[in-house]
């Protein structure tokens, strides 16, 4: 684990000390799980698109543009 430095304003801090403090938890174990979900967002998003660019190599319309209402038939 390594500590870091960060600022923001003192009342937002308080505020999220405060609510933290009602989740039963604290501001840094907070701050742990934002930066999970932040890290993760991103590989799920580079996941994706690497699922969608080898769908494109699959898939195959002859150049054919579809309506929206083909688009969304099932």
């Amino acid at each position: 684990m390594k500590n870091i430095t960060l600022s923001a304003d003192d009342k937002l801090i308080e505020a999220a000390r405060e609510r933290a403090r009602a989740e039963q938890t604290t501001l840094n174990e907070q701050f742990r799980r934002w930066l999970a979900d932040y890290v993760r967002q991103e590989q799920q998003t580079g996941s994706a698109m690497t699922l969608v660019e080898e769908l494109r190599g699959q898939v195959r319309t002859g150049g054919r543009k579809f309506t929206r209402d083909e688009m969304n038939e099932r």
